[in-house]
């Protein structure tokens, strides 16, 4: 079964052991703009929604938890949030990777200075696009706005997929991957690693991150009480490199567009962190388990346009 976590929506399928789709159950999720350039979405909502898809497609296709060989999650990627370990209550809504309200912080870091060693660190541009200054605004807002405030000692911090994870195993595995942490501007790159300077320049406390796996491999296994059965969870990709990890591309110079919320060109660059000299991204593709228990990493380019299928959807809704 895979899970996609989705901006615009969740869906579930369940494939047959040939690779073919037997069935599929999607829901449109909600999209809330507080104000404008700014975007969340409830995790609440995220969580019900893949649970009724879940159970959706095994009813659809007259088969039971039981019959699951294993899980995979494919993720939008750098919507982030923050919940309590011990309640599993969001202490806000999820922060859309789309949402802008953290620009202004961006702009003070590189005006700083500070731009040229994130980029050495993360390989990313800096940007409001990613996970770490919209965490910074997070832990902020909650500390300062929340009556009483939150708790950090018992606060998690992370990505969908670590949201979706933490709740499929009942709270036993708190951890995201790869290609998900290099979307959060606090992954190094080099190491794959949360990088210690980059949590202390956004003040983000070390032991609220998720432990960074690698993509393929064993996360964790479901809950019975929450899903039927206790089915291994062996996949988690964000959802770009899903694609390109789909559409075959694992050597360097394979690439593929994908058309969705955005619009997001990925070329595979090997073993090897390839620098842009026109802004592209240089991320992790995947990851998996190599000797000695260090990860054996991918890396990849990417060239990203935010809105695609989300400026039809915007169309659509804005004439009724």
């Amino acid at each position: 079964m895979a899970l996609d976590l989705g901006t615009t929506g969740n869906r579930a399928i369940l494939f047959d052991k040939s690779g073919a789709i037997v069935e599929q159950a999607y829901k449109e999720l909600t999209q809330y703009y507080p104000q404008p350039g700014w975007l969340e979405h409830d995790p609440r909502e995220i969580w019900a929604d893949i649970r009724w898809a879940m159970e959706t497609v095994l009813t659809k296709a007259s088969a039971t938890a039981a019959d699951i060989a294993a899980i995979g999650l494919t993720v939008q990627r750098e919507t982030c949030l923050l919940w309590d370990r011990q309640t599993g209550r969001p202490h806000h809504n999820a922060i859309v990777w789309q949402d802008r309200r953290t620009a202004p912080l961006c702009n003070q870091l590189r005006a700083e200075g500070k731009a040229e060693d994130i980029y050495d660190r993360t390989g990313l541009i800096l940007d409001a696009y990613f996970s770490a200054s919209k965490l910074a605004w997070l832990l902020e807002t909650v500390q300062q706005h929340n009556d009483p405030p939150v708790d950090l000692d018992s606060t998690l911090a992370g990505t969908v997929d670590a949201w979706v994870l933490w709740n499929l195993t009942s709270g036993q595995v708190h951890a995201t991957d790869h290609s998900n942490a290099s979307r959060t501007m606090l992954l190094n790159i080099h190491d794959h690693n949360w990088d210690p300077t980059l949590l202390a320049l956004f003040q983000i406390p070390p032991h609220i991150m998720p432990t960074v796996k690698p993509s393929l491999g064993v996360f964790g296994y479901t809950d019975a009480d929450v899903v039927g059965a206790e089915i291994p969870i062996t996949a988690i990709f964000g959802d770009q490199q899903s694609a390109l990890f789909g559409h075959g591309c694992d050597r360097p110079g394979a690439l593929k567009c994908t058309y969705g919320t955005g619009a997001f060109l990925v070329a595979h660059t090997g073993n090897t962190i390839a620098r842009s000299s026109h802004q592209l991204l240089s991320t992790i593709a995947w990851s998996q388990a190599g000797e000695g228990g260090q990860p054996q990493v991918g890396y990849a380019l990417e060239g990203s346009m935010f809105t695609a299928g989300a400026c039809i959807q915007w169309l659509r809704d804005g004439s009724r």
